[in-house]
């Protein structure tokens, strides 16, 4: 194996050597893959098979990420055939088999695929999967603050405003049942398996019980959807044409999703050993914020959001309080 592996050498050969004994023998090299900004991941031939080999970068449970609930997310999400299979799944890495397929830009998911994102992700929000982490950004800001200051760091003064918008958002929608989430569902994460194999949603690292709707708000912000496509996204999703409360719900969870984004960049830049730039990233996930909670609409989005009655009941599946531990 070449020294070309960030991940590095003895690391990589080492997981391999562990996978050998269940899925077969490595054949050729493994292929760094690009795009992640978390993570190391690597295709590779074993026992004839092609996988996906996903190292886990360091430091990655201070993002708030869980690796048993990525397991059990991936497992689920499979089963309802819209995730790659889970082959196997260690401390230190995930492998999937791997999908033949093209990735989407957020101009692809808008023009041809919200509808079928919409049908998917609602499958899984129904799905009885019972995952072993909460997700609710606020707790995540709070958290990813202290991870910051423990190490000495300074905040952004742009954070104090994600943490007052999200507090907003918090307050103004009604209790719900949390479900199953993806929560990460950026454009990269979205695949078009080959051959007319439909699209399969990958990387479910930050899954957990959360609120429904931040997972359509974060693939409407994160994808450059337009008014007309939120409406097509919302009404695939609820199978009618969507309400006020629901479009309300909608934009603040697209603000929400921009504070949890521009906080993740804050983090990642302190704890990160990736050549990325993650406090540009922040930077303009921050400003994006303060442009939307700056629309006059914003008092009427929390006004309509909290007169929502058409939400999960709360406390269904045992869970009565709004927020919870960070994912």
């Amino acid at each position: 194996m070449g020294q070309r592996y960030v991940v590095g050498v003895a690391r990589l050969e080492e997981i391999v050597r562990r996978l050998e004994p269940s899925l077969g023998r490595l054949t050729g090299e493994p292929v760094a893959l690009s795009g992640g900004i978390t993570n190391h991941n690597f295709r590779v031939t074993l026992g004839g098979e092609e996988y996906v080999i996903r190292v886990h970068g360091t430091g990655t449970e201070l993002l708030g990420i869980d690796r048993q609930s990525e397991r059990q997310a991936s497992e689920a999400a499979a089963q309802l055939g819209i995730a790659p299979a889970v082959a196997a799944a260690y401390e230190d890495c995930l492998v999937t088999r791997f999908a033949a397929c093209e990735p989407l830009g957020p101009g692809d998911v808008v023009a041809d695929h919200a509808e079928e994102l919409a049908r998917a992700l609602r499958r899984f929000h129904d799905s009885h999967a019972q995952l072993p982490t909460r997700f609710w950004v606020p707790n995540l800001l709070d958290h990813y603050a202290d991870t910051v200051r423990r190490r000495g760091v300074r905040l952004p003064s742009a954070y104090a405003e994600a943490i007052a918008v999200a507090g907003l958002i918090a307050m103004a929608l009604p209790l719900y049942e949390p479900r199953p989430c993806h929560n990460d569902l950026l454009a990269g994460n979205v695949i078009r398996a080959l051959g007319g194999g439909g699209l399969l949603i990958v990387d479910w690292e930050y899954a957990g019980m959360g609120h429904p709707c931040f997972d359509l708000g974060n693939l409407s912000v994160n994808n450059d959807f337009d008014q007309a496509a939120d409406e097509r996204l919302l009404r695939a999703y609820h199978q009618q044409p969507p309400s006020d409360a629901r479009r309300a719900t909608l934009a603040l969870m697209r603000l929400l999703s921009d504070a949890r984004e521009a906080a993740w960049g804050v983090v990642q830049a302190e704890i990160s050993e990736l050549d990325f730039d993650f406090d540009r990233y922040a930077r303009v996930h921050f400003e994006r914020l303060h442009a939307g909670a700056e629309e006059p609409q914003l008092r009427e989005w929390l006004a309509a959001a909290g007169s929502d009655r058409s939400a999960p009941p709360a406390g269904a599946n045992g869970h009565e309080e709004h927020d919870g531990p960070a994912a």
